[in-house]
């Protein structure tokens, strides 16, 4: 599995002076360790269990925004459990998981907390926030303040031109195939993604921007797939710069008040005081789920669409190959060729969803490390488990209703 590792949050465990008080116990308990260590791979697994969950409650770089969310609740209706051929108790306890949240045809099938987390909580996303950031470019475009995906990235970015980003489209851009040259080997500390985050930008511009602009051509625009997180948090600074807009603000406009997600959540900031687009939505699992039954309304909210047509089709099948049988890259959506597609963010964090057979399977985790074998193929193998308990339970419908309709 191709995932990033975002190396972003500064974690500063003294000097809180009144601030102590307003963090929650597990974030206490967290900040008494004395973790200083900005990256999340070097933190203990019991630190990840306390900070995961309260990410946006230290004092971090420059913050966080709050993605309002609006007087009304989209209810999440309780359903008949679903019948799974598998331990749920047993997985989650490999998975380490926070939230295990299942819709089926709207209806909340399963919900499961572990870790002490709860329902009403938030936990990081990690890179499931790059599928929402690749959502509001559908949006921009839908409102008139992006043309089209044609366009080049410099149209938007202006201080992206005269780099090897002049030959590149939004399209490109979403689909990671700049072929502008980048390393994201997080065992490297000279690699790209280990070092634009501390990189001093030039004078006025964003740090992202200001590093990305310096980065050769390694490839044909178009021609070569590969995971870039900077590109990701390129795409935000586009949507930014379109619309007038923090992105925290035009996706509580768009969709998370509208909509009727449950709270507030949050988006972490860099040091330029824009959102980190490639990572750190804080969100209960629940509204989670919600974006993913916003994805299989069509991207409609109160019948208003919200994307343009066709939209969601082109952004969550394969645009790029990415090397692995079976699953592609769309726009910042990984695919399966049976017609799912799944937000995925390392540590386990995950909105995974199947438009036919009306499915969403929302979660949270900490696995041991950022993205371990064992856990990652066994929570695929999970998927596929509950699409068959989903087939089974179908078929049990039909054959019942045509015993009805003979009788």
């Amino acid at each position: 599995m191709k995932k990033a590792v975002l190396v972003i949050v500064g974690l500063v465990a003294i000097g809180l002076g009144g601030a102590w008080f307003s963090l929650d116990e597990d974030a206490r308990a967290f900040l008494a360790k004395g973790q200083t260590d900005p990256n999340v791979l070097f933190w203990s697994i019991e630190e990840r269990d306390a900070g995961f969950r309260v990410l946006d409650g230290f004092p971090v770089l420059a913050g966080a925004h709050t993605i309002a969310a609006g007087d009304e609740r989209l209810e999440l209706p309780k359903g008949d459990p679903l019948p799974l051929d598998i331990d749920v108790t047993d997985y989650m306890a490999n998975q380490r998981s926070a939230a295990l949240v299942i819709v089926h045809k709207g209806n909340v099938v399963l919900e499961e907390y572990g870790l002490d987390f709860t329902a009403d909580a938030k936990w990081t996303s990690f890179s499931v926030a790059k599928s929402l950031t690749s959502t509001l470019v559908g949006a921009a475009i839908a409102d008139g303040a992006i043309r089209s995906v044609d366009d080049p990235v410099t149209d938007y970015i202006v201080d992206l031109k005269g780099s090897a980003y002049d030959d590149v489209s939004v399209a490109q851009l979403l689909t990671m195939t700049s072929g502008v040259a980048w390393n994201e080997d997080y065992g490297d500390p000279n690699s790209d993604v280990a070092q634009f985050n501390n990189h001093q930008p030039e004078e006025g511009m964003d740090t992202t921007v200001s590093y990305m602009r310096s980065l050769p051509r390694e490839a044909p625009s178009g021609e070569k797939w590969v995971y870039k997180t900077g590109e990701t948090n390129l795409i935000g600074i586009l949507v930014s710069e379109a619309t007038g807009k923090s992105l925290a603000d035009y996706l509580s406009e768009k969709i998370w008040a509208p909509f009727g997600m449950q709270q507030d959540a949050t988006w972490l900031l860099n040091n330029a005081g824009n959102e980190i687009s490639g990572c750190c939505i804080q969100a209960a699992t629940r509204d989670m789920a919600r974006f993913g039954l916003f994805m299989l309304g069509g991207g409609r909210v109160n019948g208003k669409a919200i994307l343009p047509e066709n939209w969601i089709a082109a952004a969550t099948t394969k645009q790029a190959e990415i090397g692995t049988p079976g699953e592609g890259y769309g726009y910042q959506w990984w695919t399966y060729d049976d017609g799912a597609y799944a937000a995925q963010g390392i540590f386990g964090q995950g909105i995974f969803i199947d438009e036919a057979r009306d499915l969403i399977i929302a979660s949270n985790a900490n696995w041991p490390s950022a993205v371990p074998t064992e856990q990652d193929a066994q929570r695929l193998e999970f998927y596929r488990a509950v699409q068959s308990a989903v087939d089974a339970l179908n078929e049990d419908t039909e054959e019942q209703e045509n015993t009805e309709a003979a009788a």
